[in-house]
């Protein structure tokens, strides 16, 4: 009886835990634990389980600087791909990043993950932003 007491205790505190978070919140919470699971199959092979990149073949994803200055062609590079170099953390980065087979939810997702975690705070980036975002692919 006692134990039955205590789960229904821990229960009703974590109702409220949640309760207490904003829409803001609870929709950040929902991105970034999906795309958590779509950059574990789609982007950590190359990328790193931490974010770290690959020696001088692969760019980190730890540079928030980066990822704030270009926020709005993210999306692109995940539609389209991404050739040329670049320079992540003050060094050059020349490969090819393949094109990826996600849809618009899921390339938010992934986004979001990526913007806010490896250090980047950068909040949500919704299916209405990567929607936006791609129309203005180049």
């Amino acid at each position: 009886m006692r134990s039955l007491v205590i789960i229904i205790i821990g229960l009703l505190l974590v109702t409220l835990a949640f309760s207490c978070q904003s829409d803001e919140q609870i929709e950040l919470d929902r991105y970034y634990s999906a795309g958590s699971i779509i950059y574990q199959a789609h982007c950590e092979n190359c990328h790193g389980e931490k974010g770290e990149g690959l020696q001088s073949l692969i760019p980190p994803l730890n540079d928030s600087t980066y990822l704030k200055n270009n926020r709005t062609s993210l999306a692109c590079y995940l539609k389209n791909g991404l050739k040329g170099a670049i320079t992540v953390h003050g060094r050059k980065f020349e490969g090819e990043m393949p094109v990826s087979d996600l849809s618009p939810i899921e390339m938010a997702k992934v986004l979001t993950y990526i913007t806010n975690s490896f250090g980047n705070k950068m909040g949500v980036i919704n299916l209405q932003e990567v929607q936006n975002n791609i129309v203005k692919c180049k």
